[in-house]
């Protein structure tokens, strides 16, 4: 009944959320903050309605294109939830309402109020069903780490009041869980592969971001199977981006600091230029991880910062970017793009076939230029622009097979 009337093809919310750099700095400060609290000391966390917000729909978006729309209201907590689900027979989307609530006599939250769709189920039933679905799934061990050290939740008219108690041996546990994943090995597995390939570098020559994909797409492919493909693709865009980039978008990925290290370190190049690998990479990186939109944003903002006082704005760049986002979308939108990318991108000569050649297009414009030729990233010519560069990534080899 939940899968019936819960799942279906019209979104309750629209979904697609384009936060800003501040934004996604913000909403890892927020589910970070119980960091700070030292073991066995008591730590208090105030959230107000804007921050649960920001987390929610950076928390779901890591997963799939959703939406949260999180209110307080009457002492309250009310969640309006819509994600996108793979494909399927019966809807695009699942669409899930519930409230939160405190019960006297109790110092958590209760469930209130919940409903799928259009069913409305008795808030003791929903509990129930969600409570056995955490307890005999994977999601049980992550839900103990999570909610032990929370000795009470208060929602008053304004904010969420959360105090919590960890102490050390739930640290440490919670420690020893999260990092012996699968996923930890399956990134050594590909870092390993990733150092033979640097140490064999002659350094009389240009190390090739091909170089790199190349080798570690053609073991993706003989790793995976096509309900694996996506992870993989994810796991070898998130080493080679750490690869390239090193610590500068450790502040906005999750990656791991596990990975092994790799010896002699090389400047990764596209057309015989080291920013262009980098911004190619991060951004596909951004793109697995959290999703294009957010990818988006961040490259043409950077851009608009650097016209302001940096190395000017680049289109160059910016059709880095673009290139990237379109190679994580591909990477991971679905389990049959995945595997065609790894073929793909196992047979390559060079990185025409995944980057079409940039460097005809305006670059070093301060912010005095940018406008006198562009207006706004809004103008027909600049759209023109982006168009263009659309285009020409259409163009190339790897997006053909899509």
């Amino acid at each position: 009944m939940l899968v019936f009337f819960g799942v279906g093809n019209q979104p309750e919310l629209e979904v697609g959320w384009s936060p800003t750099r501040e934004d996604l700095i913000r909403a890892k400060k927020i589910l970070y903050e119980g960091s700070k609290t030292k073991p066995d000391e008591i730590g208090i966390i105030e959230l107000t309605e804007a921050d649960l917000n920001l987390a929610g729909n950076y928390l779901l978006n890591r997963y799939s294109k959703s939406a949260v729309h999180i209110s307080l209201k009457e002492n309250k907590l009310k969640f309006v939830v819509t994600m996108t689900l793979p494909k399927n027979n019966l809807g695009k989307y699942v669409n899930i309402t519930f409230r939160l609530g405190n019960v006297e006599g109790n110092d958590l939250p209760t469930i209130t109020k919940f409903k799928a769709g259009i069913l409305l189920l008795p808030a003791k039933l929903a509990a129930w069903i969600i409570d056995n679905l955490i307890q005999h799934s994977s999601l049980n061990n992550y839900f103990i780490l999570a909610t032990r050290p929370i000795k009470a939740v208060k929602i008053d008219a304004e904010k969420l009041i959360i105090t919590y108690y960890p102490n050390k041996d739930i640290l440490i546990q919670a420690r020893n869980f999260l990092t012996q994943t699968p996923d930890n090995s399956t990134l050594n597995i590909y870092q390993k592969k990733l150092a033979e390939i640097v140490a064999k570098h002659d350094p009389e020559w240009r190390l090739s971001l091909a170089e790199l994909l190349q080798p570690l797409f053609e073991m993706a492919l003989q790793r995976s199977t096509l309900e694996t493909a996506i992870d993989e693709n994810r796991d070898v865009i998130t080493t080679i981006n750490d690869y390239v980039n090193k610590k500068e978008t450790r502040k906005l990925l999750a990656t791991p600091e596990s990975m092994s290290p790799i010896g002699q370190q090389y400047a990764a190049f596209l057309y015989k230029r080291i920013d262009l690998a980098q911004h190619f990479i991060g951004s596909a990186a951004l793109t697995v991880s959290i999703n294009k939109q957010a990818a988006k944003i961040l490259g043409e903002e950077k851009e608009l910062s650097d016209a302001q006082g940096g190395s000017g704005f680049s289109f160059i760049d910016l059709a880095a970017d673009k290139a990237g986002i379109r190679f994580g979308e591909m990477a991971t939108s679905s389990s049959e793009n995945a595997r065609k990318l790894q073929r793909v991108m196992s047979k390559i000569k060079d990185y025409s076939d995944f980057m079409p050649d940039p460097r005809d297009l305006p670059e070093h414009m301060n912010e005095a230029d940018f406008k006198q030729r562009f207006e706004s990233i809004n103008s027909p010519v600049y759209l023109g622009i982006l168009q263009q560069i659309d285009e020409r990534i259409s163009a190339t080899p790897l997006y053909n097979t899509e």
